[in-house]
């Protein structure tokens, strides 16, 4: 018990560093612009809420506050931020002017600053690896009997090649995967090009949507098959079932009580048949044949699956560019704000993770194996989103400076201060409710993780 309080602590502090690693290379990118322009700099402060540590040095106030939130740097001469800053204490009025220029360039700066360290992290990826699934295919490997996708002819071994006419790369991980082109559609029915023994078939699929409780996301499209995936040990969560049974990363199950299996999927029916009963599973484990006992429980009157504790498929290392790794994250992106900002798309905001939801991530990422490798590359791709959407022409944001700073360009004049405060108070209160709509979802995505199966959906 005290190495497991061990452990949760050091991935918490593992969390906090790097998260609040991304927020202070991009401010750090805003206040060494300004300082570099001769803007006056009043708050360095990570997070946002009520300062629960701060000090000034050398006329700048450095704090942390207590909404895990984000960051900012306080320049009042760049826009009237009192919303999200506070009040200014040099007093706006008596503060020089500054050129559009030098306010465009303090304003990009923190998104430049989050791509370079985008960049850094992705070369590090490059030279150490990031895991992959050992077997990261297209090809089906279970399709539920009377699903959308059984009752139109898809069947397990067929190679998905296209989904709603897009070509697909992987199974469930991007925006180039099945499962993204099948939540990405938008048509009554889903069209799949697949391969089946040397032959292209076109198959048109209805879909389904799971019911769900008020206080979870929004359930999306989906036609109820999965990737044919070995039934490879990626990961054993402590204290499971399988760990107790002798489980470990890298196992290769190939038989139940002597019934070979060579997919995931052939485990099911025979667990299925099992169940309440001791089997055993004959695992390869480093060229060795073993045997391991496992008392299965009872079934459930949801006919719930057995969760073993066990993150099914191995992995090997690649090494993608740092070009390509920062390429692709972009692209998932603007593919994600472009099915945000379809009227016809099922992607809704609700869909977003905020702030809690990142950090329950990165916690979940660095409980697992090579959980740093796995780390540095999500980072890659939560700098580039931060970048990005921070380049977004929305006041408050990054981009909404910008536009502000050509507008006044363009007019030779500077906006009415009195205009600016509502607009931007306006908008800090809409990035302020969105944040706070996030957070009630990625809580909701908390409590539905520790509560029974039957609970999670109606």
């Amino acid at each position: 018990m005290f190495f497991d309080g061990l452990k949760f602590l050091f991935i918490c502090i593992e969390v906090l560093l790097i998260f609040n690693l991304l927020i202070v290379v991009h401010e750090l990118g805003h206040f060494l612009a300004a300082r570099w322009r001769g803007l006056v700099v009043e708050k360095f402060a990570i997070w946002f809420g009520k300062p629960i540590w701060s000090k000034t040095i050398g006329g700048v106030e450095y704090r942390l506050g207590s909404i895990p939130a984000g960051g900012f740097v306080a320049i009042p001469q760049l826009a009237p931020m009192e919303a999200l800053e506070g009040e200014s204490e040099n007093g706006r009025d008596k503060l020089p002017p500054v050129k559009p220029l030098d306010k465009i360039i303090v304003a990009a700066a923190g998104p430049l600053f989050s791509f370079g360290l985008a960049f850094a992290m992705a070369c590090i990826v490059w030279v150490v690896g990031k895991p992959q699934s050992e077997f990261d295919t297209t090809v089906v490997g279970y399709v539920k009997d009377g699903g959308p996708a059984a009752v139109a002819g898809l069947r397990p071994g067929d190679q998905i090649i296209a989904v709603d006419g897009k070509p697909v790369k992987h199974f469930l991980s991007g925006t180039d995967s099945v499962k993204w082109r099948i939540v990405r559609s938008e048509g009554e029915t889903i069209p799949f090009t697949v391969l089946r023994e040397g032959q292209e078939i076109a198959i048109d699929s209805k879909w389904s949507k799971p019911e769900t409780s008020s206080w979870r996301r929004p359930a999306l499209r989906e036609v109820q098959i999965g990737p044919r995936i070995m039934p490879g040990v990626g990961f054993v969560v402590k204290g499971s079932l399988a760990e107790k049974s002798g489980f470990k990363a890298g196992d290769l199950v190939t038989d139940i009580n002597g019934v070979p299996v060579f997919n995931l999927s052939e485990m099911g029916p025979i667990i299925d048949a099992n169940r309440g009963k001791e089997v055993v599973f004959g695992v390869e484990r480093g060229g060795e044949d073993l045997k391991l006992n496992m008392k299965l429980p009872d079934a459930t009157p949801d006919a719930a699956p057995v969760n073993f504790g066990i993150e099914w498929g191995r992995s090997v290392l690649v090494h993608p560019s740092p070009l390509e790794q920062v390429k692709d994250a972009a692209t998932s992106i603007f593919r994600m704000v472009g099915a945000l900002l379809s009227p016809a798309s099922d992607v809704k905001a609700a869909h977003f993770s905020g702030p809690v939801g990142i950090m329950r991530l990165y916690y979940q990422i660095f409980e697992s194996e090579n959980g740093w490798r796995i780390a540095l590359a999500f980072s890659v791709l939560i700098n580039v989103n931060l970048a990005l959407m921070n380049l977004l022409p929305f006041p408050v944001l990054d981009g909404g400076h910008i536009t502000l700073a050509i507008i006044e360009a363009i007019r030779r004049k500077p906006i009415s201060i009195r205009v600016l405060e509502v607009v931007q108070t306006a908008c800090a209160m809409l990035l302020i409710g969105f944040m706070l709509y996030l957070t009630f979802y990625d809580v909701g995505d908390i409590v539905a993780s520790k509560a029974p199966v039957a609970e999670q959906t109606k």
